[in-house]
C-alpha cells in the first residue's frame, strides 16, 4: 500500500445541481492495488497505518486525472491553424495530414506524439477520434496501452465528401473495425467506439453500418460531431432532409454511450432529443472560438437536461491541457452575459473530471478521488516563483487556489500523474 499525503480538490457532486469542491489541505489518501481505501486527515491516516510507504506531494494541488471527451489522435502536429471556418480548415490543414496516417511508420510516431500529450497535460482519460486507416488505430491502441492511459477510440468511417484515400465502404467499415474491436475492446484499458466523421461525409448506408458494428461489439462507444458549423449543418440537412441529431437518431446511433462533440448550434428539438436518449455533449470551447463556429449555450443544454463535459478537440482546439479548456469555457458564458451560464471553479472541474468520467460511462472508477475509486491523478506543482506558484501561496481557500489554477496553470506544472496508482513517465515540470 501506499499512502499518498497533499492539498486534495475534486469535484464528485455535480455542481449543477448545487455540489460543491471538496478540498483537504493535508489529506491522506490510501492506495492498494490501484484503488483509494481511505481519505481522510493525513495525520488520522497515518496513524492507522505507520509502516506504509508515503509518497509527499505538499505544495501545489492533487487533482483528479482529466477526462477528455473528444480529441483528435492524427491532429496533433497541425495545432495551430488559425484563421480559417471549419470546412476550410478541413480542406487545407486536417484532412492533408489526416491522409498521412496511411503511412504506418509516420503514424507510429504520431501515436507516440498524442499519447504523450495528454499525459503531459494530465489527462488520463479520452474518447478519441482515431484514423482513417486501421493499422494507424492499431497503433494507437498499443501506444495508450504501453502509456497506460484509458483510452476509448476506433477507426473514422466516411464514403463521401472528403479526399478519396479517407473514403471507404459501409461494408469494409464494419470488417474493420470488428477486426479492431475483436483485438482491442477491453484489452487492458482499451475500449472501443464506432465513429462516423460526421454525417456530413457519410451517407445512410454508412450510418447503418454503424449501427451494426455497435450491436456487434457489446459495450462499444458511439461518437461523432454535431451542429458545430452553420454552412456545415445547412449542408447536412439538404443531404438528409432532417435536423442533424434526427441523421444519428434514425439510426439509433443515440444513446447512454454516445458522445456528440460541439453541438454548438441546437435547436431545442435537437436538445429534447438528446436529453431522451441519455446522450452526452462534448463542449470544446478553444476549437469553437479558433474556428469562429460559435457560442457554445451551456445555459440550455443544463435547463433541458443534457449532460455537458470538456474535450480539447486537438487539432482545432489550441491544446491538449484542460485547465485551458475550463478557462476557455469560463471566458465563453462570461461574454455571454445574462444568456450565459454562471460557471465556478466547481464547475470548472466538474466539467474535466467526473461528468467527462460519467459521459463515458466510468463515474463507478474514475473522475474524482473518493473511496472505492481508481486513483487516477495529478499533481500540480507549478515551479517556484512562477504566476501559479505564487497565487497558490497566498490564496484564501481551496475555491480561490482551483480558480488560480485554471486561470494561470499550463501543461507545465503538471509534476506527476498516475494511473491506477501507477505513475506515468515526468509529466513535464522541473
Amino acid at each position: 500500500m501506499t499512502l499518498f499525503r497533499g492539498t486534495v480538490v475534486d469535484a464528485p457532486d455535480d455542481p449543477f445541481s448545487g455540489g460543491a469542491v471538496r478540498a483537504e489541505d493535508d489529506a491522506g489518501l490510501l492506495v492498494r492495488d490501484g484503488v483509494i481505501l481511505e481519505r481522510g486527515a493525513f495525520a488520522d491516516v497515518r496513524a492507522r497505518h505507520p509502516d506504509e510507504e508515503v509518497v509527499d506531494l505538499s505544495g501545489g494541488l492533487v487533482l483528479p486525472g482529466f477526462v477528455d471527451t473528444h480529441v483528435h489522435f492524427p491532429q496533433v502536429r497541425i495545432i495551430g491553424g488559425l484563421g480559417m471556418p471549419l470546412l476550410d480548415w478541413l480542406e487545407k490543414c486536417a484532412l492533408p495530414e489526416e491522409a498521412r496516417l496511411a503511412d504506418e511508420a509516420y503514424a507510429a510516431g504520431v501515436a507516440e506524439d498524442f499519447v504523450g500529450g495528454l499525459a503531459r497535460a494530465g489527462t488520463t482519460t479520452a474518447l478519441v477520434f482515431g484514423a482513417h486507416f486501421a493499422p494507424a488505430v492499431d497503433l494507437l491502441f498499443a501506444a495508450a496501452d504501453r502509456t497506460g492511459l484509458r483510452v476509448t477510440t476506433g477507426l473514422v468511417v466516411s464514403d463521401r465528401l472528403l479526399r478519396e484515400e479517407l473514403l471507404t465502404t459501409p461494408e469494409r467499415g464494419h470488417a474493420d473495425g470488428l477486426a479492431l474491436a475483436r483485438r482491442w475492446h477491453g484489452t487492458g484499458r482499451n475500449r472501443y467506439a464506432v465513429i462516423p466523421r460526421f454525417s456530413l461525409s457519410c451517407s445512410d448506408d454508412m450510418l447503418a453500418s454503424c449501427r451494426a458494428l455497435l450491436d456487434d461489439v457489446p459495450g462499444a462507444w458511439f461518437t461523432s460531431h454535431l451542429n458545430e458549423n452553420l454552412d456545415e449543418i445547412l449542408t447536412v440537412r439538404r443531404l438528409f432532409d432532417c435536423s442533424y441529431t434526427e441523421t444519428y437518431d434514425r439510426h439509433r446511433l443515440l444513446g447512454p454511450r454516445s458522445v456528440l462533440a460541439h453541438n454548438v448550434h441546437p435547436g431545442d428539438g435537437d436538445l429534447r432529443l438528446l436529453a431522451d436518449r441519455g446522450a452526452s455533449v462534448s463542449h470544446c470551447p478553444s476549437s469553437n472560438a479558433a474556428l469562429a463556429s460559435g457560442v457554445f449555450p451551456m445555459a440550455r443544454h443544463v435547463q433541458h437536461g443534457v449532460r455537458v463535459a470538456l474535450g480539447s478537440d486537438v487539432g482545432a482546439g489550441t491544446g491538449f491541457s484542460l485547465l485551458k479548456e475550463g478557462l476557455q469555457a469560463y471566458f465563453t458564458q462570461q461574454q455571454l452575459g445574462e444568456r450565459g451560464y454562471p460557471l465556478t471553479p466547481a464547475h470548472l472541474l466538474h466539467l474535466a473530471t467526473a461528468a467527462g468520467a460519467a459521459a463515458l460511462g466510468l463515474a463507478d472508477q474514475v473522475g474524482d478521488l473518493s473511496v472505492g475509486k481508481r486513483f487516477d491523478a495529478q499533481w500540480l506543482r507549478p515551479s517556484p516563483g512562477s504566476a501559479l506558484d505564487v497565487a497558490l501561496r497566498h490564496a484564501s481557500g481551496s475555491e480561490a487556489a482551483l480558480a488560480r489554477a485554471f486561470a494561470l496553470g499550463t501543461e507545465a506544472d503538471v509534476r506527476a500523474v498516475w494511473v491506477d496508482g501507477e505513475q506515468l513517465r515526468p509529466a513535464g515540470g522541473a
